[in-house]
């Protein structure tokens, strides 16, 4: 069977994750208690079920706690088990409940919505390293559903997964980066009016960026330094190891070298690339 359980703060994207897995053809259950998990992984397993993703999030209480433990039985039974974490900034989470007007599952009347945040976030701290951390700060739900669409096409549990994100430094740094590079000091497209509205994806803006020397040695180094340091990540067992590569606006520079890194990579490892701005435009 394989089994992706997702976690994380309220308003950090579980839904739209979990209901893009139930649109794959996952068997999908919402909101279990912990100590039910395996439980539940055997009965689905007794039914023939292959695919099953199951959300758990704080309304666990301290039953959280148990999840290590389950899910190293789980994997000692051979399942394919992928654990992925969602969080955000607390702004974000302010901002997204503000919006949406639906009340934090933590939340009570002497408590109010940024206490409720808090405490939730002190809750799931022992459980959001057991897994892949994404950050979903400032990310539409149409990002989220195609990252984690990502996830579940890169075959989880053979090795570890190589992750080059781009993102735009006057957003933020990405909280669920390993490695971060700064690209802010090379030439940029965008005081170009022509290239200005295209991505680094685009043939103008590859052209651009890859006829300056500057650029060439900047990725090559940074293609040196993750090839020279990738066996020793991989020798601590990681499952994920995310490389973020910024610019100011996330739009060219980063976007071009993720891409150019992921590529580059493409034979060495499991290799993902997602472009955090382009994703929350």
């Amino acid at each position: 069977m394989e089994l992706i359980l997702i976690s994380g703060l309220s308003g950090s994207g579980k839904s739209v994750a979990l209901n893009l897995l139930e649109d794959s053809g996952y068997y999908c259950v919402d909101n279990l208690p912990v100590i039910m998990l395996t439980v539940l992984v055997g009965m689905l397993k007794e039914e023939g079920i292959k695919k099953t993703a199951v959300a758990i999030d704080a309304r666990s209480g301290h039953g959280i706690d148990l999840l290590a433990s389950k899910m190293e039985r789980l994997t000692q039974s051979g399942i394919n088990l992928t654990f992925l974490f969602l969080h955000s900034t607390e702004d974000t989470l302010l901002k997204r409940y503000s919006e949406s007007r639906r009340r934090h599952p933590l939340a009570s009347a002497d408590q109010t919505l940024v206490e409720a945040i808090r405490s939730e976030r002190n809750l799931l701290e022992p459980i959001s390293g057991l897994g892949h951390r994404i950050d979903t700060s400032g990310m539409k739900a149409n990002g989220l559903r195609e990252w984690v669409r990502q996830f579940i096409e890169a075959e989880p549990g053979q090795g570890l997964t190589l992750m080059f994100e781009s993102f735009g430094f006057k957003h933020g740094i990405p909280l669920d980066a390993d490695l971060v590079f700064d690209v802010r000091c090379l030439p940029n497209p965008h005081y170009d009016p022509d290239l200005r509205p295209l991505t680094g994806k685009d043939q103008p803006v590859i052209a651009f960026l890859e006829a300056e020397e500057e650029v060439r040695r900047m990725r090559d180094d940074i293609a040196r330094f993750v090839a020279t340091w990738l066996p020793c990540y991989i020798r601590d067992n990681r499952n994920y190891l995310t490389v973020a590569i910024g610019c100011t606006g996330g739009q060219h520079r980063s976007v071009y070298i993720a891409e150019w890194l992921a590529e580059e990579f493409s034979n060495r490892a499991r290799v993902l690339v997602r472009h955090r701005t382009l994703a929350g435009t």
